[in-house]
């Protein structure tokens, strides 16, 4: 690392991750809640693409979008927890500058995945409940395939756009990120470049992917009550209500902890509190999705149960 003195600047080739404590005593306890949650994400987000394979009950698009948001998940927390086990493990906050970026690009990438994910699983509860006779003809196989192909674009350019951005930064104010991952927002505040230019950069992301996908999944679920609430007998107002329930949970987990780690970067200076709600939102969300799928939903619930006496 070479330090410019009259500019203030640092030419990067290494960072330094934040841990969550630097308690020696704590570190094998971190060590084994971090390694526990990771295996139970990666099980459970496993059985659920799992279960879809294998169940052709399951071979509808809901299911379908279920299954990649899964996949989605799995890769978002194994970009981020194998790296901070493994930095435990070995006493050491080091990512070098080729391993920050990777880890970014592929933190945004699966990461944009889910949202996008998220807004196509609200279309597809849109469709199902406000048009039931029309669904398998508009959400057929082609569309289905389409919507996710759309999402990933949506992910790579999201990716490409960061990296390209990354890229042109090679002077840094300082070398230490305040979280436990290279999180693209203090990668770039840590950046020379300009207020200006960073404002930017973080209002375009911000109301490309994140303002259109809410925006999208408000009008779906707008367009889902009004057809519920006209509904003549309180079994279909139930029924319907019970296909929107885990997606609805899964949406306000997602956003919820994902927005209070915008607002909470921005009132508070804090780099703990920082790295708990990311920790909440890259970590927590994937872990739970499974067992909010799973446990209010009866056909998952079938479709592992056969699954585990398959294999028994």
């Amino acid at each position: 690392m070479m330090k410019l003195e009259s500019q203030n600047l640092t030419l990067v080739s290494e960072f330094y991750l934040m841990g969550f404590s630097e308690d020696l005593e704590l570190q094998p306890f971190l060590f084994g809640l971090f390694l526990s949650m990771y295996l139970v994400s990666v099980l459970g987000n496993l059985l659920i693409i799992l279960a879809v394979s294998s169940d052709s009950h399951l071979h509808t698009p809901m299911y379908f979008f279920l299954s990649n948001l899964s996949l989605a998940d799995m890769g978002l927390i194994s970009t981020t927890v194998p790296n901070l086990i493994v930095s435990i493990q070995i006493h050491s906050r080091v990512i070098s500058y080729v391993g920050c970026l990777t880890q970014m690009s592929l933190f945004l990438s699966f990461g944009c995945m889910d949202a996008m994910l998220l807004t196509v699983m609200a279309y597809d509860r849109f469709v199902a409940i406000c048009h039931p006779l029309n669904y398998h003809v508009i959400m057929n196989p082609r569309l289905c395939v389409t919507l996710l192909l759309v999402s990933f674009f949506f992910s790579f350019v999201e990716t490409q756009l960061h990296l390209l951005v990354a890229l042109q930064m090679t002077n840094f104010k300082d070398a230490e990120i305040a979280n436990f991952f290279c999180d693209p927002f203090q990668i770039l505040n840590l950046s020379c470049y300009g207020t200006f230019t960073k404002s930017i950069v973080q209002y375009l992301v911000s109301i490309v992917y994140g303002m259109f996908p809410i925006s999208g999944i408000l009008f779906s679920y707008y367009k889902i009550m009004s057809s519920i609430l006209n509904m003549p007998s309180s079994g279909g107002r139930s029924k319907a209500f019970s296909t929107c329930g885990s997606h609805l949970s899964v949406v306000f987990l997602f956003w919820g902890t994902g927005i209070g780690v915008y607002i909470g970067s921005l009132l508070s200076d804090s780099s703990r509190n920082s790295a708990v709600s990311s920790f909440m939102y890259s970590v927590v969300t994937p872990m739970l999705n499974p067992f909010i799928y799973s446990l209010r939903n009866r056909d998952i619930k079938s479709a592992l149960r056969m699954f585990y006496d398959r294999i028994i």
